[in-house]
């Protein structure tokens, strides 16, 4: 019931990005129309993006809270990497736009008007998309949404150049030098280019399931410092991000001698350590491997009834030698 409110919750968050999106479209077209400048008129057209984004936001999180099926076995949740990867596209093509505006606006030349309601609206307009970013990337986090965070860094990186379409026309306001606002739309053009790489580079890295190397060590830290002497090793680990659940596959050594019953309530251990320290949905996969003579020189069961070799020392967890395919050994 938990996760169904909170997929609920994300859905309705987002369609209020949408509506906001919207609204804010169309403020900014009217401070076009008022100011008649190339920057405001940039800046609308981001925004279009920011709704195309939003309804994409929307339709991502929807199939990414549909259940698993025969054709997806691992559920729709790496539809929010795709959709990520495309809104991050659509801001580095706005940020192309804006630049084109500003080198057209400086060959030839543009006299500004109305600049005091022009003003007042776009700022209105940076101040309620900052706050609405600062949301969904904070609800983003906590919820592993990267489509929420996504979102928020768009919309924060649109007050940024929003603000300094307000700053240009201050600054032309006061001195009647037209040629300042096309260079503040080049500046902020290249900033919204990299903000769109930026998301477009992350959205790629999950969809190639590239490894997260906080996570990862994040969740050996936790296994290192609650291990139990039977986990004699655990190696070959990889973690899969689809959305915000996560897909963790391991392999566990455990001693030989163990019935099959005790041998997987061992192995449950671990997976309900995992579980409870974890602020998502995961499924696990582990496999479980019988110990060798090779285990010996780091197996910690010092009163083990069929040791053949000596104890040498304790092998400390790292992600280094976790995700080794390799049992671990001296």
């Amino acid at each position: 019931m938990t996760t169904i409110n909170n997929i609920k919750d994300k859905i309705g968050f987002q369609k209020l990005i949408a509506i906001f999106g919207i609204v804010l479209f169309v403020g900014k077209i009217i401070a076009w129309k008022l100011t008649d400048s190339d920057s405001v008129f940039s800046d609308a057209m981001e925004s279009i993006v920011n709704v195309i984004s939003a309804f994409m936001g929307l339709y991502s999180l929807y199939l990414a809270s549909k259940p698993k099926d025969e054709d997806h076995p691992y559920g729709h949740g790496k539809v929010e990497f795709v959709t990520s990867g495309i809104e991050g596209a659509l801001i580095a093509i706005a940020g192309i736009m804006i630049i084109y505006e500003g080198i057209n606006s400086l060959v030839v030349g543009r006299v500004l008007k109305g600049l005091d309601w022009g003003i007042a609206i776009i700022t209105l307009t940076a101040i309620i998309n900052y706050f609405l970013g600062y949301i969904s990337i904070k609800k983003g986090k906590k919820e592993n949404s990267l489509v929420l965070i996504s979102s928020g860094k768009h919309l924060q990186s649109d007050t940024i150049t929003t603000l300094g379409v307000v700053i240009s026309l201050i600054i032309v306001y006061f001195t009647k030098i037209y040629w300042i606002d096309s260079v503040f739309a080049l500046i902020f053009g290249l900033y919204i280019i990299f903000v769109g790489y930026k998301i477009v580079r992350k959205s790629l890295s999950g969809i190639m399931d590239e490894q997260n190397p906080e996570l990862l060590k994040n969740i050996i830290d936790l296994l290192e410092e609650n291990r139990h002497t039977e986990w004699i090793d655990i190696h070959n680990m990889k973690i899969q991000q689809f959305g915000s659940s996560l897909h963790i596959d391991a392999h566990i050594t455990l001693p030989y001698y163990y019935s099959l019953r005790e041998a997987h309530q061992k192995m449950e251990n671990v997976i309900i350590l995992l579980a409870n320290n974890t602020d998502r949905t995961v499924e696990f996969n582990f496999h479980m491997d019988d110990c060798k003579t090779i285990s010996c020189p780091i197996c910690q069961i010092m009163h083990c009834p069929v040791r053949e070799r000596d104890f040498v020392k304790k092998v400390i967890w790292t992600p280094e030698n976790v995700t080794s395919v390799e049992k671990h050994t001296i």
